[in-house]
Protein backbone atom coordinates (compact mmCIF):
# COMPACT_ATOMS: atom_id res chain seq x y z
CA UNK A 1 0.00 0.00 0.00
CA UNK A 2 1.18 3.46 -1.06
CA UNK A 3 1.04 6.21 1.47
CA UNK A 4 0.41 9.31 -0.94
CA UNK A 5 0.98 11.43 2.64
CA UNK A 6 4.88 11.02 3.01
CA UNK A 7 6.04 10.77 -0.83
CA UNK A 8 9.55 9.91 -1.48
CA UNK A 9 11.91 13.39 -2.27
CA UNK A 10 13.05 13.50 -5.66
CA UNK A 11 16.48 14.44 -6.84
CA UNK A 12 16.93 17.69 -7.05
CA UNK A 13 18.08 17.89 -10.70
CA UNK A 14 14.67 15.90 -11.63
CA UNK A 15 11.12 17.53 -12.59
CA UNK A 16 8.25 16.06 -10.53
CA UNK A 17 6.83 13.32 -12.49
CA UNK A 18 3.68 14.59 -15.10
CA UNK A 19 0.29 14.53 -13.60
CA UNK A 20 -2.42 13.44 -16.10
CA UNK A 21 -4.23 15.83 -17.72
CA UNK A 22 -6.82 17.84 -15.45
CA UNK A 23 -5.08 16.24 -12.30
CA UNK A 24 -3.75 18.79 -9.64
CA UNK A 25 -0.13 18.50 -8.66
CA UNK A 26 0.26 16.39 -5.35
CA UNK A 27 -3.06 14.52 -5.88
CA UNK A 28 -2.69 10.44 -6.22
CA UNK A 29 -3.80 9.16 -9.51
CA UNK A 30 -7.64 8.13 -9.23
CA UNK A 31 -8.25 4.33 -9.39
CA UNK A 32 -7.99 2.36 -12.87
CA UNK A 33 -11.22 0.75 -14.31
CA UNK A 34 -11.01 -3.09 -13.51
CA UNK A 35 -9.23 -2.73 -10.09
CA UNK A 36 -10.47 -5.05 -7.51
CA UNK A 37 -12.74 -3.13 -4.75
CA UNK A 38 -11.71 -4.26 -1.76
CA UNK A 39 -14.97 -2.84 0.27
CA UNK A 40 -16.51 -6.10 -2.14
CA UNK A 41 -15.97 -9.34 -3.18
CA UNK A 42 -18.15 -11.50 -6.04
CA UNK A 43 -18.03 -14.93 -6.26
CA UNK A 44 -18.48 -16.00 -9.74
CA UNK A 45 -18.29 -19.61 -11.11
CA UNK A 46 -14.65 -18.76 -11.23
CA UNK A 47 -14.38 -18.14 -7.77
CA UNK A 48 -17.28 -19.71 -6.38
CA UNK A 49 -15.59 -19.32 -2.38
CA UNK A 50 -14.24 -16.79 0.57
CA UNK A 51 -13.02 -17.42 3.94
CA UNK A 52 -15.38 -15.21 6.65
CA UNK A 53 -12.92 -16.06 8.88
CA UNK A 54 -9.60 -14.83 6.69
CA UNK A 55 -11.37 -11.67 6.10
CA UNK A 56 -12.30 -11.13 9.81
CA UNK A 57 -16.35 -11.35 9.21
CA UNK A 58 -16.43 -14.13 12.30
CA UNK A 59 -17.76 -11.39 14.63
CA UNK A 60 -21.10 -10.03 15.24
CA UNK A 61 -24.27 -10.52 12.86
CA UNK A 62 -24.32 -11.70 9.15
CA UNK A 63 -27.30 -9.64 7.54
CA UNK A 64 -28.03 -12.10 4.16
CA UNK A 65 -29.80 -9.63 1.79
CA UNK A 66 -32.30 -10.76 -1.39
CA UNK A 67 -32.88 -7.51 -3.41
CA UNK A 68 -33.48 -7.27 -6.83
CA UNK A 69 -32.09 -4.44 -9.55
CA UNK A 70 -34.13 -1.82 -11.07
CA UNK A 71 -34.19 -2.01 -14.51
CA UNK A 72 -34.10 1.24 -16.83
CA UNK A 73 -37.56 -0.25 -18.50
CA UNK A 74 -39.20 -0.65 -14.81
CA UNK A 75 -38.40 3.00 -13.80
CA UNK A 76 -41.69 4.04 -13.83
CA UNK A 77 -42.09 3.53 -10.00
CA UNK A 78 -43.49 1.08 -7.58
CA UNK A 79 -42.09 -1.64 -5.19
CA UNK A 80 -39.54 -3.68 -7.10
CA UNK A 81 -41.62 -6.51 -6.76
CA UNK A 82 -44.23 -5.01 -8.63
CA UNK A 83 -42.02 -4.47 -11.57
CA UNK A 84 -40.92 -7.59 -11.33
CA UNK A 85 -44.51 -8.91 -11.78
CA UNK A 86 -44.83 -6.41 -14.40
CA UNK A 87 -41.96 -7.79 -16.51
CA UNK A 88 -42.94 -11.37 -16.26
CA UNK A 89 -46.53 -10.42 -17.28
CA UNK A 90 -48.79 -12.07 -14.60
CA UNK A 91 -49.68 -11.24 -11.36
CA UNK A 92 -48.10 -10.07 -8.07
CA UNK A 93 -44.63 -12.48 -7.49
CA UNK A 94 -44.24 -13.72 -3.71
CA UNK A 95 -40.57 -14.18 -3.72
CA UNK A 96 -39.27 -15.20 -0.15
CA UNK A 97 -35.39 -15.93 1.36
CA UNK A 98 -34.94 -18.61 3.59
CA UNK A 99 -32.39 -21.34 4.44
CA UNK A 100 -31.48 -25.30 5.10
CA UNK A 101 -29.33 -25.17 8.17
CA UNK A 102 -27.83 -28.18 10.16
CA UNK A 103 -25.67 -27.29 13.41
CA UNK A 104 -22.87 -28.82 14.83
CA UNK A 105 -25.03 -30.82 17.41
CA UNK A 106 -26.65 -32.58 14.49
CA UNK A 107 -30.00 -30.72 14.56
CA UNK A 108 -31.79 -29.78 11.68
CA UNK A 109 -34.04 -27.23 10.23
CA UNK A 110 -35.56 -24.64 7.59
CA UNK A 111 -36.15 -21.28 8.34
CA UNK A 112 -38.82 -19.14 6.26
CA UNK A 113 -42.06 -17.34 6.14
CA UNK A 114 -43.54 -20.42 4.98
CA UNK A 115 -45.27 -22.69 7.87
CA UNK A 116 -43.99 -19.50 9.95
CA UNK A 117 -40.69 -20.93 10.60
CA UNK A 118 -38.81 -17.34 10.79
CA UNK A 119 -36.44 -18.47 13.83
CA UNK A 120 -36.35 -22.53 12.70
CA UNK A 121 -36.98 -25.07 14.99
CA UNK A 122 -34.04 -24.87 17.14
CA UNK A 123 -32.60 -22.22 19.45
CA UNK A 124 -30.02 -22.01 22.52
CA UNK A 125 -30.64 -21.20 26.13
CA UNK A 126 -33.03 -18.26 26.64
CA UNK A 127 -34.54 -18.78 23.75
CA UNK A 128 -31.33 -16.99 21.38
CA UNK A 129 -31.58 -18.32 17.65
CA UNK A 130 -28.59 -18.48 15.69
CA UNK A 131 -30.25 -17.72 12.36
CA UNK A 132 -33.34 -15.71 11.88
CA UNK A 133 -35.66 -13.92 9.32
CA UNK A 134 -36.54 -10.51 9.82
CA UNK A 135 -39.99 -10.90 8.14
CA UNK A 136 -41.98 -11.47 5.20
CA UNK A 137 -42.16 -9.06 2.29
CA UNK A 138 -45.26 -9.81 0.47
CA UNK A 139 -46.28 -6.96 -1.19
CA UNK A 140 -43.04 -5.60 -2.82
CA UNK A 141 -43.12 -2.48 -1.11
CA UNK A 142 -39.90 -2.60 1.10
CA UNK A 143 -36.98 -1.33 -0.88
CA UNK A 144 -34.82 -3.44 1.40
CA UNK A 145 -35.60 -6.79 0.28
CA UNK A 146 -35.76 -9.58 3.02
CA UNK A 147 -32.78 -10.40 5.51
CA UNK A 148 -31.74 -13.38 7.26
CA UNK A 149 -29.34 -12.49 9.96
CA UNK A 150 -26.66 -15.27 11.36
CA UNK A 151 -24.82 -14.46 14.71
CA UNK A 152 -21.69 -15.54 14.02
CA UNK A 153 -20.02 -15.60 17.60
CA UNK A 154 -21.72 -18.99 17.34
CA UNK A 155 -20.13 -19.84 14.38
CA UNK A 156 -18.25 -23.10 16.42
CA UNK A 157 -22.31 -24.21 16.36
CA UNK A 158 -22.93 -24.17 12.60
CA UNK A 159 -22.20 -27.18 10.19
CA UNK A 160 -23.43 -25.49 7.38
CA UNK A 161 -26.78 -23.30 6.11
CA UNK A 162 -27.48 -23.55 2.74
CA UNK A 163 -29.24 -19.88 1.76
CA UNK A 164 -32.38 -20.04 -1.00
CA UNK A 165 -34.76 -18.30 -2.45
CA UNK A 166 -38.19 -19.19 -3.43
CA UNK A 167 -41.35 -18.16 -5.42
CA UNK A 168 -44.08 -19.21 -3.75
CA UNK A 169 -46.31 -17.41 -5.98
CA UNK A 170 -46.20 -15.94 -9.46
CA UNK A 171 -44.62 -16.65 -12.92
CA UNK A 172 -41.23 -17.96 -12.38
CA UNK A 173 -39.06 -15.48 -14.52
CA UNK A 174 -35.45 -15.53 -12.57
CA UNK A 175 -33.92 -13.69 -15.61
CA UNK A 176 -35.73 -10.90 -15.14
CA UNK A 177 -35.92 -10.35 -11.48
CA UNK A 178 -32.14 -9.89 -12.24
CA UNK A 179 -31.67 -11.02 -8.46
CA UNK A 180 -28.78 -10.29 -6.30
CA UNK A 181 -27.83 -11.77 -2.54
CA UNK A 182 -25.53 -9.42 -0.53
CA UNK A 183 -23.72 -10.17 2.70
CA UNK A 184 -23.02 -8.03 5.01
CA UNK A 185 -21.04 -8.81 7.84
CA UNK A 186 -19.99 -7.25 11.06
CA UNK A 187 -16.37 -6.70 10.18
CA UNK A 188 -14.83 -7.06 6.51
CA UNK A 189 -15.96 -6.60 2.79
CA UNK A 190 -19.31 -7.36 1.54
CA UNK A 191 -20.23 -10.60 -0.17
CA UNK A 192 -22.36 -10.75 -3.13
CA UNK A 193 -23.55 -13.53 -5.66
CA UNK A 194 -25.87 -12.47 -8.50
CA UNK A 195 -28.78 -15.00 -9.75
CA UNK A 196 -26.96 -14.37 -13.53
CA UNK A 197 -28.14 -18.29 -14.33
CA UNK A 198 -31.50 -18.87 -15.02
CA UNK A 199 -33.93 -21.81 -15.30
CA UNK A 200 -37.67 -20.72 -15.98
CA UNK A 201 -39.17 -23.85 -14.77
CA UNK A 202 -37.54 -24.14 -11.38
CA UNK A 203 -38.71 -22.50 -8.34
CA UNK A 204 -36.12 -22.74 -6.07
CA UNK A 205 -32.85 -21.24 -6.01
CA UNK A 206 -29.98 -22.63 -3.58
CA UNK A 207 -27.69 -19.61 -3.78
CA UNK A 208 -24.50 -19.86 -1.38
CA UNK A 209 -23.38 -22.29 1.40
CA UNK A 210 -22.09 -21.43 4.91
CA UNK A 211 -19.67 -23.97 5.98
CA UNK A 212 -17.83 -24.78 8.83
CA UNK A 213 -15.01 -26.49 7.70
CA UNK A 214 -12.35 -27.24 10.58
CA UNK A 215 -13.48 -23.86 12.30
CA UNK A 216 -13.11 -22.08 9.35
CA UNK A 217 -16.76 -20.13 7.83
CA UNK A 218 -16.41 -20.49 4.39
CA UNK A 219 -19.22 -19.17 1.91
CA UNK A 220 -19.73 -20.97 -1.39
CA UNK A 221 -21.58 -19.88 -4.42
CA UNK A 222 -24.35 -22.38 -5.28
CA UNK A 223 -26.70 -20.85 -7.86
CA UNK A 224 -28.74 -23.85 -8.43
CA UNK A 225 -31.55 -24.23 -9.64
CA UNK A 226 -33.71 -27.01 -8.22
CA UNK A 227 -37.09 -28.52 -9.78
CA UNK A 228 -39.77 -28.87 -7.28
CA UNK A 229 -39.78 -27.76 -3.60
CA UNK A 230 -38.29 -27.49 -0.39
CA UNK A 231 -38.74 -31.52 -0.34
CA UNK A 232 -36.36 -31.39 -3.15
CA UNK A 233 -34.07 -29.19 -2.27
CA UNK A 234 -32.96 -30.97 0.68
CA UNK A 235 -32.46 -34.21 -1.18
CA UNK A 236 -30.21 -32.63 -3.46
CA UNK A 237 -28.19 -31.34 -0.60
CA UNK A 238 -28.65 -34.03 1.26
CA UNK A 239 -30.04 -32.72 4.60
CA UNK A 240 -33.03 -36.00 5.44
CA UNK A 241 -35.82 -34.29 6.76
CA UNK A 242 -39.28 -34.89 6.55
CA UNK A 243 -41.34 -32.65 4.93
CA UNK A 244 -45.07 -32.14 4.59
CA UNK A 245 -47.44 -29.24 2.87
CA UNK A 246 -47.76 -26.15 4.50
CA UNK A 247 -48.87 -22.27 3.80
CA UNK A 248 -48.28 -18.52 4.67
Amino acid sequence: MVDYTKRPKSPAQQPPPAQPPGQPYGQPPPPQAGGVNMSKVSLTKSAPSVSLTKTAGTTGVLRVNLNWNSRPADAGGGGFLKRLASAAGGGAIDLDLGCLYEYADGSKGVIQALGNAFRGQHSLGGGQSIAWLDGDDRSGRSTGGENLMVDLQYTQLIRRILVFALIYEGVPNWGQADAVVTMFPANGPQIEVRLDEHDPRARICAIAMLENRGGELVVNREVRYVHGGQDVLDRTYGWGMDWTPGRK
